[in-house]
C-alpha cells in the first residue's frame, strides 16, 4: 500500500456504493474496459454493466461529489461468479467453496491513478468481506498491474485467462491471512492515513486486535475501567446471551453476605467440592468430571493438548466463534466447515455428516443447541452419529444452552430429563461434554463450567488447570445453584414462553421480516435483501440504547442480514420490540 500512497493526499471518502451510482460507475467501467483496454467491445450507450451487478455489492471511492473509483464484491450467497466465465471450478478447489467471496472489476478514474483511491477501495472490500463473515476471496488481476494484488496479500495460481485484449491472472487468499498482513505490514501506515480517510463504511477503518470477536458490546456502556456503572441500567443488552432472572435465591443470599470476606479470602487451590457436587447432581463419576473458569477456559485448556498444526478439525457453519479462533489463530491447524443452511431452517443434515466424517478428523465440534441458529438436535440421533464415526474421532459437544430445549420446543415441566450428552461422554472413550454453569445458571459474571468424559481426558483438563484457577464467589455461587433445580426449571420454563412472544412481536413488524426462535434463549430476526443491513439495524438500536448482535462476520451463511436478539424480561422485550420498530422505519425511510 505504501507505494502508492503519500500523506499529503487529498481526503478521499469510501462508502457504500448507492443505486444513483451505478449510472457513473457503468459509465467509467465502459469508458476503462471498453475504449482504455479493449476488454469489451465499445456500445452506443456507452455503459457496461453484466448480470452479476444485481447481486454484486459495490464500495466507492470519491472526492467531495467527484467520483474517484469502485471496486465490486461477489458476495458467497450470489451462487455465481466472474471467473465461472473462463475457469471451471472443478479444475480449481478454492472455487468451490461456499465461503469464497470475489473481488473484481477495482477502477479508479484515469485523472485519480497513482493516488490512494486504488489500494483504499481493496483493502475496503477485504474489511467489508470479512465483516461478513468470509474466508477465502478470488480475483482476477489485470497482469500489468499484478503487483499490487500481490502486495496486498493476494496469491497468484499461475492461471492466467484472456478477455479481449487483457490477460488476467487467478489470484486468491485467505481472508484471515490477508486481515493479519495488513495489520502486520500496513498498520502504521493505516493509522497514519485514518484521519485523511473520511470512511464511510459499516465496519471500523482499522480491524481490532487478533481475537475473536464475541457479542457483549453492551458491557462497553460502563467505561473501559467501569467508572460508569451506574450506565447498566439504560441499556438492554440483548447481544449477549447472559440470563435474564437472578441465580437462585441461596445464591443471592450467600453472595450479598460478607462481601468483603468473598473479596478477600482465597478460594480451594482445586474445586473438589464442586467436583463432587456436579458429579452428584448429574450422576457422573467424579473422576469424569474437570471444572474450569468458564467454557472457554475449557476449550482452550483442551484443544491445545488435543491439536497441533497438523490436525484437522470438523466445524459447523455457523457457530460460535470461539471454536474457529481458538483451532485456526491460536493452534494453527485445519479446520473444514459443515454447513448449515437456512434454507433447511439450520437443522443439521445427519446423513451428510456422517458422510462428511469419513474424512478422518481429528476432532468434530457440535453445539447443541446450536448457538448462533439455536437449533437443538435429538441426543440420541447424535449418539448414533458418533457411533457411526471412523476410529479415531473424537467429538466435543457444547451444551452451554440444553437445559433450555425440550424435545417438542414447548415449556416442559420442572422434572423433564435433561436431554444432555454427559452421562453417555462419561462413559464413552472419545466424546467430551462441555457445560457452562455461567448462563443456565445466571452466573456469567463469576466464571463457572464443566466438562464431563473419559476419565483420562478429564484428568487431563485437571492437569493443565492452575490452583486457584475458580474464584471463591464463583464455587460457592455454583454449588448453591446447583441445589436449586426447581428454581432454575422455572426460569428455563419462563424463558421459553418470553422467548415466544419475543418472537411474536417482532414477526409483525413486517412480511418482509423472517424470525426463527430458536431451542435457546434468543431469536433470530433476518432482514430482506432489498432492505437494511444487520449492521445498519443493530447501531440503529444501539443509539437508542438497546444492544443486538450482529451475526455476519460469523458466517457468509447469514448474508449480512440477519441479527441474533436475547430473551430479557417483559420489559425489556418490549423496549426491544419497540426499538426495533423504529429503526427500521427510520432506516427504510432514508435513502
Amino acid at each position: 500500500m505504501s507505494a502508492y500512497v503519500g500523506l499529503d493526499m487529498v481526503m478521499l471518502e469510501i462508502r457504500p456504493g448507492s443505486v444513483s451510482d451505478r449510472e457513473w460507475i457503468y459509465r467509467l467501467r465502459h469508458e476503462v474496459y471498453a475504449h482504455e483496454l479493449g476488454q469489451h467491445p465499445p456500445n452506443q450507450a456507452e455503459r457496461l454493466s453484466d448480470a452479476l451487478d444485481d447481486g454484486n455489492v459495490y464500495i466507492v471511492a470519491a472526492h467531495g461529489d467527484r467520483p474517484v473509483g469502485f471496486v465490486s464484491i461477489t458476495p458467497a450467497w450470489a451462487g455465481r461468479y466472474s471467473i465461472d466465465k473462463y475457469l471451471s471450478r472443478a479444475g480449481h478447489p478454492v472455487l468451490g467453496r461456499e465461503d469464497l467471496f470475489e473481488i473484481r472489476i477495482l477502477t479508479v478514474d484515469p485523472r485519480w491513478r497513482g493516488s490512494a483511491a486504488a489500494p483504499l477501495l481493496m483493502y475496503a472490500a477485504l474489511r467489508w468481506v470479512a465483516a461478513h463473515g468470509g474466508r477465502v476471496v478470488a480475483a482476477l488481476g489485470r497482469t500489468e498491474i499484478l503487483g499490487m494484488y500481490l502486495a496486498a496479500g493476494l496469491t497468484g495460481t499461475g492461471t492466467r485467462v484472456r478477455a479481449g485484449a487483457v490477460t488476467f491472472e487467478v489470484l486468491s487468499g485467505q481472508v484471515s491471512e490477508l486481515a493479519e498482513r495488513a495489520r502486520r505490514h500496513h498498520g502504521p501506515l493505516l493509522r497514519a492515513l485514518e484521519p485523511r480517510v473520511r470512511w464511510s463504511m459499516e465496519m471500523p477503518f482499522l480491524p481490532g486486535p487478533p481475537a475473536c470477536q464475541h457479542g457483549g458490546a453492551s458491557i462497553g456502556v460502563l467505561g473501559r475501567r467501569f467508572d460508569s456503572l451506574p450506565a447498566r441500567d439504560d441499556v438492554v443488552p440483548a447481544d449477549v446471551l447472559d440470563a435474564w432472572y437472578p441465580p437462585a435465591p441461596a445464591v443471592v443470599e450467600l453472595l450479598g453476605g460478607d462481601q468483603g470476606w468473598l473479596a478477600r479470602t482465597s478460594p480451594p487451590a482445586y474445586p473438589e467440592g464442586l467436583v463432587e457436587e456436579i458429579a452428584e447432581r448429574r450422576d457422573l463419576p467424579p473422576d469424569a468430571v474437570a471444572t474450569g473458569a468458564g467454557s472457554s477456559d475449557l476449550i482452550f485448556r483442551a484443544f491445545r493438548g488435543w491439536l497441533d498444526t497438523s490436525s484437522r478439525v470438523l466445524l459447523p457453519d455457523p457457530v460460535y466463534g470461539e471454536y474457529a479462533h481458538v483451532v485456526e489463530q491460536v493452534i494453527g491447524c485445519r479446520a473444514d466447515r459443515f454447513p448449515l443452511r437456512r434454507a433447511d431452517r439450520w437443522r443439521p443434515d445427519l446423513d451428510r455428516l456422517r458422510d462428511t466424517l469419513r474424512e478422518h478428523y481429528d476432532l468434530v465440534v457440535i453445539v447443541n443447541p446450536n448457538n448462533p441458529t439455536g437449533v437443538h438436535t435429538d441426543a440420541g440421533e447424535l449418539r448414533r452419529v458418533i457411533a457411526d464415526a471412523p476410529g479415531g474421532t473424537r467429538f466435543w459437544i457444547d451444551e452451554a444452552y440444553v437445559e433450555y430445549a425440550d424435545s417438542g420446543h414447548s415449556p416442559s415441566p420442572p422434572s423433564s430429563p435433561s436431554p444432555s450428552l454427559e452421562r453417555y461422554a462419561a462413559a464413552s472413550s472419545n466424546t467430551v461434554v462441555c457445560k457452562s454453569l455461567s448462563k443456565m445458571y445466571a452466573l456469567s459474571g463469576l466464571r463457572a463450567a464443566y466438562l464431563a468424559g473419559p476419565a483420562e481426558l478429564a484428568a487431563e483438563s485437571r492437569r493443565w488447570a492452575p490452583p486457584w484457577g475458580l474464584s471463591l464467589p464463583a464455587q460457592i455461587a455454583a454449588v448453591h445453584a446447583l441445589r436449586d433445580p426447581d428454581y432454575y426449571a422455572g426460569r428455563w420454563a419462563r424463558t421459553r414462553i418470553l422467548r415466544s412472544g419475543l418472537a411474536e412481536r417482532l414477526a409483525g413488524l413486517g412480511d418482509d421480516l423472517r424470525v426463527h426462535e430458536s431451542a435457546a434463549n434468543f431469536v433470530l430476526l433476518t432482514l430482506p435483501r432489498s432492505g437494511p443491513t444487520a449492521a445498519g439495524l443493530v447501531a440503529a438500536c444501539r443509539r437508542d440504547g438497546v444492544f443486538l448482535r450482529d451475526l455476519s462476520p460469523l458466517s457468509p451463511a447469514f448474508e449480512g442480514r440477519t441479527v441474533r436478539i436475547t430473551v430479557r424480561d417483559p420489559d425489556a422485550n418490549d423496549r426491544v420490540a419497540t426499538t426495533v420498530a423504529t429503526a427500521l422505519d427510520r432506516l427504510r425511510t432514508t435513502p
